[in-house]
């Protein structure tokens, strides 16, 4: 059995597909139509955007309809001032869900975080911090 070659195409046919593919290719239209036409183009003027419609299920409701939440934060200022003396973390915690300020959203250690937040809190405000250091462990109300 003879193996038989494929036939090449030779330059002419070449030359002759390419022509034909450029040929066919779409050109691009003139950067400056008024440069081709000598016409100017209309200017298209932008169409205004529908009104948009309010919807009553999605509006917020007033603030005196829903009062605002304290947080840790504020509940354990409000919590030393109202005791008048210190209280550790853990204290604060109890006494904050006793009085429904704030209650824990789940975690397993909310004493640990407001502790840390109170520290955090005299350390970057300094003297102007809600709370002071009284004994360690145990947190007073600034007097203010």
């Amino acid at each position: 059995m003879t193996a038989t070659k494929k036939p090449t195409k030779t330059a002419s046919v070449k030359k002759a597909t390419a022509t034909k593919t450029a040929s066919a290719k779409k050109t691009k239209p003139a950067k400056n139509p008024t440069a081709t036409t000598g016409v100017t183009p209309a200017p298209i003027e932008p169409t205004p955007a529908p009104a948009a419609e309010k919807s009553v299920s999605k509006q917020k409701p007033t603030p005196e309809a829903e009062p605002k939440k304290l947080s840790a934060l504020d509940a354990a200022a409000k919590v030393l001032g109202e005791a008048g003396e210190p209280m550790n973390a853990k204290a604060m915690i109890e006494a904050m869900a006793t009085k429904g300020y704030w209650t824990s959203p789940g975690g397993k250690t909310p004493h640990a975080t407001l502790y840390a937040a109170i520290c955090r809190e005299i350390a970057v405000k300094k003297a102007g911090s809600r709370f002071r250091k009284a004994t360690p462990g145990h947190f007073a109300a600034t007097k203010s």
